[in-house]
């Protein structure tokens, strides 16, 4: 089923402040936002958490983990190419970025620790065991650090699942970054 696609003539009055902010921010209007649009206050809510999550303790590696491991794990045709954009955006290595898209492992334990804890979140829909989080903890997390992946969850979770309903078509701007998954997935 198609859903509407909006730009600034077409979306409800109360996204049009979003999506001029997004052409403002981007350039462009990026596809997952002109989905969004369709109604203001998931476009709202995306966004909020979006911007949290940027403000949470963690640096733009763990950032890119975060978000990778979850578009990866939901198999989301449109954010891990986005993702790989965005982390080439904010100098994170293609290391990482390679590894988190081919589900390889990551250039440090503490990187590693994080994905695997974030992708038995997303598997376990939050009932981690004692022995996860001890893991998790030894590899010099807190309970902060928890808290802010179920965070960037709630985001991911939300334009993951609208890109699946909507079908949203890829970024031209993305189209050399396509990803499609070719390993077993990751075995944590």
């Amino acid at each position: 089923m198609t859903f509407p696609s909006h730009d600034l003539d077409t979306a409800p009055e109360a996204s049009k402040p979003l999506l001029e902010n997004s052409q403002k921010a981007f350039g462009r209007l990026p596809g997952l936002h002109k989905v969004l649009a369709e109604s203001p206050q998931a476009y709202e809510g995306y966004q909020l958490l979006h911007k949290l999550f940027t403000e949470t303790d963690f640096d733009a590696d763990e950032l890119t983990v975060v978000w990778q491991s979850i578009n990866v794990e939901h198999e989301c045709h449109y954010c891990v190419p986005a993702h790989t954009g965005i982390a080439k955006n904010m100098k994170v290595s293609d290391d990482i970025t390679d590894a988190l898209r081919n589900e390889t492992p990551l250039p440090s334990d503490k990187l590693e620790a994080l994905r695997r804890f974030t992708v038995q979140m997303v598997r376990s829909r939050g009932n981690v065991s004692d022995a996860q989080m001890k893991a998790f903890f030894d590899a010099g997390y807190g309970h902060r650090a928890v808290l802010d992946v179920i965070l960037g969850l709630a985001q991911k979770t939300m334009s993951n699942y609208i890109n699946h309903v909507a079908e949203t078509p890829v970024d031209k701007v993305f189209h050399p970054l396509k990803w499609e998954r070719g390993n077993t997935p990751l075995d944590v």
